[in-house]
């Protein structure tokens, strides 16, 4: 098999790993809420100024090293860092021999190890060894304020957002859906996410309640703002100038939640203001079928009619694609998220996202809210093409690894309207990056690493998660607030929060022949429960 690093040709063997499994520092926590203007810009550990982290907790071990002693959090606490790992995967795939250096939140330099070390020897030098440095994972697609409703979409119908997502964030508050969404923001940091856009939120509350979540748990959000009755989207795209980490889009759930003029306008708005226009597209056959006999054509067929396809729309799912409405993403240059894990779960097709990446459409990876987790979600993204197309046609690559993660990385990042702030290992780019284990035995000994991660690496080989330059987490949880103290609030607030959204959903086994015992009485019943 033919080697993927750019300048060896052998097998790769790689060094120390990582491990730990430490407690978070602060309290869960909440500043005032946001109102006008926006965030205040984030600083800390390799951000603006290079000021570092709050201290852990009295008892926390988050400062300490790794298992061998080769490099810990206090390493990272320096304004101009020159990181050296075993691998970079750079847009070019993965290569050895390469340093990066990173200040004030930016990467600032990327080359050879020797020229680098000579060049900024002012630099902390850090060595990864038996790590690999690689960008953040961007999902394209996700509902912040659904967290607590995950496990209420298994086994049931395609399109449930009016007995399930409604309900759900309409029986949430200020304060739940605060915790919804920093909640969610932990869970996707863990995955290796470093950005995440939320295609908005039907909770009575303002998104300023989203975005001080994100910010306090540290990731990039595109955070939507719904319009579908034409208000406030101007104002929107405006509040957050001050915020490194919050980036303003509008959305329209669905194309019959507005009129067609509210649609244009919200279109206009956002290609004027260089934002994204978030709306889901011929995600379920009902969804379909509502479209064509209510305005005479499928949802993404009259965006295109009425004007609000362009550059800047980002249609969410688009599962359900005629050749011709392909042909359309590509002449307008729109893009699209492609949601594998959604589709299993809850779908009536698989996009043919391999058609899309022939065909030059613009499209990112989502997860919908399923499940945080980069590693897996590139897996399925790959999985799905090849049980739903590739097999039919014999192709036994579907793209193979750099595909899926291209698509995960730097061309999310340009579907979700950040192609020139992150995405990948770039001059100029945001420092959202990865370090991961590669001294594992799922990828030794190692051949191809592209594809290996696609298909056997996971997110207990993230070692550190940075976003802005500053490292969120280390092994899995924050290094500077009580991520474990989130989840024990979040297992006892959730659970009421579903009771009160009387949920409804269809019993996926109402005779019992999973579970045993006595035989159903009916189809559907109204769940109080989690």
């Amino acid at each position: 098999m033919e080697n993927e690093y750019a300048d060896e040709g052998r097998s790769f063997g790689v060094g120390v790993g990582v491990g730990s499994d430490d407690d978070g520092s602060r309290g869960v926590g909440r500043r005032s809420f946001v109102v006008g203007a926006g965030l205040a810009g984030t600083g800390g550990l390799l951000g603006v100024g290079g000021a570092a982290p709050a201290a852990a907790a009295e008892g926390a071990r988050h400062d300490g090293p790794d298992s061998r002693g080769a490099f810990g959090p206090d390493d990272f606490r320096a304004r101009q860092l020159l990181l050296v790992p075993d691998v970079v995967l750079l847009p070019e795939g993965p290569v050895k021999d390469r340093a990066v250096l990173v200040q004030d939140g930016t990467f600032r330099a990327v080359g050879p190890v020797r020229k680098l070390t000579d060049a900024h020897r002012d630099a902390k030098q850090v060595r990864l060894k038996g790590h690999l440095l690689m960008p953040g994972f961007v999902d394209a697609h996700h509902h912040l304020t659904q967290s607590f409703g995950k496990a209420q979409a298994f086994g049931q119908p395609s399109e449930i957002f009016k007995t399930v997502w409604e309900p759900l964030e309409h029986a949430l508050d200020e304060e739940t859906a605060h915790l919804s969404a920093k909640l969610a923001a932990l869970e996707a940091l863990r995955g290796g996410f470093t950005t995440a856009a939320d295609a908005g939120t039907r909770a009575p509350v303002d998104v300023g309640v989203i975005a001080e979540a994100a910010e306090e748990a540290g990731l990039r959000c595109v955070l939507s703002k719904v319009v579908s009755n034409g208000k406030g989207g101007k104002e929107h795209l405006e509040r957050f100038q001050d915020s490194r980490l919050i980036h303003p889009s509008l959305a329209i759930p669905v194309p019959e939640d507005a009129t067609a003029e509210v649609l244009k306008r919200t279109a206009d708005l956002c290609a004027d203001a260089d934002a994204v226009f978030q709306v889901h597209v011929n995600e379920h056959l009902a969804s379909v079928e509502r479209s064509l006999k209510s305005v005479g054509r499928r949802p993404l067929s009259y965006l295109h009619h009425i004007g609000a396809l362009n550059a800047h729309t980002l249609g969410s799912h688009a599962t359900l694609l005629t050749p011709d409405e392909m042909r359309m993403l590509a002449d307008t240059g729109a893009a699209v998220s492609y949601n594998p894990v959604a589709s299993a779960w809850k779908g009536n097709a698989v996009a043919h996202a391999l058609m899309w990446h022939t065909m030059g459409i613009r499209f990112g990876t989502g997860t919908d809210g399923t499940r945080g987790n980069g590693f897996r979600l590139v897996d399925a993204a790959e999985s799905a093409q090849r049980l739903s197309y590739g097999l039919m046609s014999g192709d036994s690559a579907c793209g193979a690894g750099r595909v899926w993660l291209t698509h995960a990385t730097s061309l999310s990042a340009d579907a979700v309207g950040l192609g020139k702030v992150t995405g990948e290992i770039a001059v100029g780019k945001a420092a959202d990056f990865l370090l991961v284990d590669l001294q594992v035995p799922e990828l030794t000994p190692s051949y191809d690493l592209s594809w290996e991660l696609v298909r056997l690496a996971d997110r207990d080989q993230i070692s550190a998660v940075f976003v802005d330059g500053r490292m969120r987490l280390w092994h899995g949880w924050p290094t500077d607030w009580d991520g474990r103290a989130l989840v024990r609030k979040a297992a006892e607030i959730g659970p009421e929060v579903v009771r009160r959204a009387r949920i409804q959903r269809v019993d996926p086994d109402p005779d019992r022949a999973a579970r045993g015992g006595a035989r159903g009485t009916g189809a559907a019943r109204n769940q109080s429960g989690s």
